[in-house]
């Protein structure tokens, strides 16, 4: 017996509306409830109209007429598609043989030096015969304990026999010029940024799909130049003084930066000062091998009137100090 065309599209449109809201068994149980409704020729017209297969509108039936009760869950246990983990044995261990060349495949891999994204572990693992998607990998590494990381700055180095009585001294130092309503200020040049039009990492509320323009390439304004922030921290006070310039970050401009502070806020906030006290580290524009650094401070000593020492702070090595009269 032939079901109507008309009666099919009912069906379409029923399964259409209900089927959004059911899960697997009762669709099938709805289907083969139609599938009896109709009688002879039910199954495959139900299967046309549901855009399935008859042996699914069939099983249906075969539930529906068993009688069973509900699951309490879609699928038996054991159901449905195999893990491609399951299927292919040799998928983890050639994983891990990628991401552990070390400990667990060859040291040579050619995954050891590059960005080791799911995506690319994919690509490699299908090249040897491990056909998989990049949402697999992923799962398969959080199994085996591995999670999304950077790098931390943890490696320190060797540390040097004198480190604790050095820290010790610069810190005398400083306490002691404080104590003595003497300036203690730290001093370092801040990450240089790019001046005009250019992309950064922030983002702003603009209409939707109207960016802000900004310059292709990341290449200096020739007249802008680069924004070059010198910080200064005083120490006692709490607070912080930044001045920028846009031109090298030289010993000149750290020292200037230094007699701009105290002009502006360093003589105010210290009126009866005698010393001042620098805290920097070893390199850049203020290393302790810069005779130009030494220089500028004289001169900013000599006009200042004072005493200025300064305490450099290698990083894990010493403490040196550079007294100026």
């Amino acid at each position: 017996m032939r079901i109507p065309d008309e009666i099919c599209a009912q069906l379409t449109m029923k399964f259409g509306v209900l089927f959004p809201h059911l899960d697997e068994r009762q669709r099938r149980l709805l289907m083969a409830a139609e599938a009896r409704a109709l009688g002879h020729g039910g199954v495959r017209a139900v299967a046309r109209a549901a855009l399935v297969s008859e042996t699914t509108v069939r099983k249906g039936v075969s539930e529906l007429e068993a009688g069973e009760g509900p699951l309490g869950r879609v699928r038996r246990p054991g159901g449905g598609r195999k893990r491609v983990a399951d299927l292919d044995p040799g998928l983890r261990p050639a994983l891990l043989a990628l991401v552990e060349p070390d400990e667990r495949g060859d040291p040579m891999s050619p995954l050891r030096w590059t960005v080791k994204s799911t995506r690319t572990l994919a690509r490699e693992l299908a090249r040897t015969g491990h056909k998989v998607s990049a949402d697999t990998v992923a799962d398969l590494l959080r199994e085996e304990g591995f999670s999304l990381q950077a790098n931390a700055k943890t490696i320190e180095g060797s540390q040097h026999p004198d480190r604790d009585a050095q820290f010790r001294y610069l810190n005398e130092q400083a306490r002691d010029h404080r104590d003595a309503g003497q300036p203690v200020i730290s001093v370092d040049t801040k990450k240089k940024e790019l001046v005009g039009a250019f992309k950064n990492n922030g983002r702003q509320w603009r209409p939707a799909a109207d960016p802000t323009p900004v310059n292709v390439h990341d290449f200096a304004d020739p007249q802008l130049g680069k924004a070059v922030p010198y910080g200064i921290y005083d120490l006692a006070a709490n607070t912080g003084w930044v001045n920028v310039g846009t031109d090298h970050d030289t010993a000149a401009f750290a020292v200037e930066s230094i007699r701009r502070w105290w002009r502006g806020q360093g003589r105010v906030a210290y009126p009866q000062a005698t010393r001042l006290l620098i805290t920097a580290d070893a390199g850049g524009s203020n290393g302790y091998r810069t005779r130009a650094w030494k220089l500028e401070l004289a001169r900013l000593a000599a006009e200042t009137g004072l005493t200025i020492t300064v305490c450099h702070l290698p990083p894990g090595t010493q403490c040196r100090c550079l007294m100026v009269h």
